[in-house]
């Protein structure tokens, strides 16, 4: 448990400035791994997409994943970065149990891609965050600690190793130092990572699913007292998986250091864990320096020399990114800043703008996807994109509201019963009976009815309290369970009233 006193946040930066530093891993989303034939399908039974070569048993030699390296350039243009014209793989020599080899196969002096930046919006400012490099790597295999209260390998009974994911192809995506965040590092670490999913997500290089651990962040955070020119000594958070946590960390490593500071305490060069339950971190082990890992350059691979007129090449073909689709998306649907920016952070803009390619207007496609449906994937704890709906669905409940087939009360419960697995819009207005009556006779007689169990809201009407008309459209609505054309009924009310507006 921790027990470290922690500093109120605000206090923390009255006297202190945070520098940042975000280290990002994606797995790529290749068929097989960087340096064998393995496929890379996650979820496998452990230890069955395994070879020789990725176990690195004696006399197995590895081969460059074409793919992967093609996709590392992509990534790397798409950061602004300048690649490369030639540069070589290293060995990193470090010993833990899920590293086959006892050396981990990466780049080092000379990484593939380097200096470029993203720019990320954060409380209506734009932010530009330096990127160092990107470099090309494979991945460890896994270790799961059995017993103990943490899941780690303090107090645990055993531990066992997967290998599925050694060998995968790794880019890790390292930014320079980010100073001057002031009270909004934490926002800015968590801008970053989402604009970096989305920058991924849009390449088409990885899933990013960060809950199967296809992209993880390492985060870098260090204070000096205010007025001070010199950089505090930082600590790294390890593997953080969610882009919540990475937000959480940031902040609760500011209060942590800070305490100890203003406590006259130092802060000590070293991983450290965060913990979802208390948004807390602990110590993990000291924090090694290039030189520990004893780089050397790879002996059985040569160097990557990518084709100046093939790079141009990806450059120009590579997509639309996030921030421009995002303006250009913003303009063709008249949105305000306000809007585009709650869309972004509940990552709905793919699924509005898929719900306006199956026909239905922006505006209905934000209102039904911001609204009924965010509550509901709230309520569930999940994602919009992990609800049981679909975008031609939605579509389709649009355009019935617009053909005057339903209202909006009647669209929600058609919405539930899709996301109940009841069938398909269409299917569900059926099986419930939620169309509108539209029909003359039927509504005349419920509107006749109406007026005979409210006299006294009939003679108010009469008496030219037109306002009152309000109460009986309402028994109207309720005696036919909703599914009156409200504008309608009205105007029916008012005829038989003898009253106009």
């Amino acid at each position: 448990m921790n027990t470290e006193t922690l500093m109120p946040y605000d206090e923390a930066l009255e006297r202190f400035e945070p520098v940042l530093g975000l280290e990002t891993h994606v797995e790529l989303g290749t068929a097989s791994k960087m340096f064998c034939g393995c496929p890379t399908t996650f979820g496998a039974p452990p230890n069955t997409h395994v070879c020789p070569v990725c176990l690195a048993l004696p006399g197995a030699l590895p081969t460059a994943n074409a793919a992967a390296i093609e996709s590392t350039i992509r990534i790397g243009l798409a950061l602004n970065c300048s690649i490369a014209e030639w540069c070589r793989f290293a060995r990193k020599n470090y010993f833990y149990p899920d590293m086959p080899k006892n050396y981990q196969i990466s780049q080092y002096d000379e990484p593939l891609c380097s200096d470029g930046y993203l720019d990320v919006e954060v409380d209506g400012k734009t932010v530009r965050i330096e990127i160092e490099r990107v470099h090309l790597e494979e991945d460890t295999g896994k270790s799961t600690h059995v017993g103990g209260a943490t899941g780690r390998i303090h107090g645990a009974d055993y531990s066992i190793v997967d290998y599925n994911r050694a060998g995968i192809p790794l880019v890790e995506i390292v930014t320079k130092p980010i100073p001057g965040t002031d009270r909004l590092a934490p926002e800015i670490a968590r801008a970053y990572g989402t604009e970096l999913r989305e920058v991924m997500r849009g390449l088409g290089v990885s899933d990013v699913r960060m809950e199967e651990g296809s992209m993880r962040f390492d985060v870098n955070v260090s204070l000096m007292p205010r007025g001070s020119s010199e950089w505090g000594t930082r600590t790294e958070t390890k593997n953080v998986n969610s882009l919540r946590s990475v937000e959480r960390s940031v902040r609760g490593e500011i209060e942590r250091q800070a305490a100890i500071l203003a406590g006259g305490g130092r802060i000590f060069q070293e991983t450290r864990h965060f913990h979802e339950n208390t948004g807390t971190t602990t110590s993990g082990r000291s924090k090694e320096e290039a030189q520990d890992y004893r780089y050397f350059p790879e002996p059985d691979l040569v160097p990557i020399a990518p084709d100046t007129a093939w790079v141009a090449s990806l450059k120009a073909a590579l997509p639309e990114l996030p921030s421009a689709r995002r303006k250009r998306l913003q303009q063709e649907w008249g949105v305000s800043d306000l809007d585009m920016a709650a869309m972004h952070n509940a990552d709905a803009i793919g699924l509005v703008e898929a719900t306006v390619a199956a026909g239905a207007p922006p505006a209905d496609a934000r209102k039904w996807w911001m609204g009924e449906l965010a509550r509901r994937a709230n309520e569930a704890g999940v994602p919009l994109s992990e609800l049981l709906i679909t975008p031609d669905q939605i579509a389709r409940v649009c355009a019935m509201v617009a053909g005057g087939a339903l209202n909006d009360k009647l669209a929600r419960q058609v919405l539930e019963g899709v996301l109940n697995g009841e069938g398909s819009p269409d299917e569900v207005v059926a099986a419930r009976g939620l169309q509108i009556v539209n029909d003359e006779g039927e509504l005349t007689a419920i509107i006749d009815q109406v007026l005979a169990d409210n006299a006294a809201a009939a003679d108010k009407v009469r008496s030219g309290k037109i306002a009152a008309v309000g109460a009986l459209v309402g028994g109207v609505m309720k005696a036919s369970r909703g599914k009156a054309d409200a504008g309608r009924a009205r105007e029916l009310l008012l005829e038989k009233l003898g009253v106009s507006e």
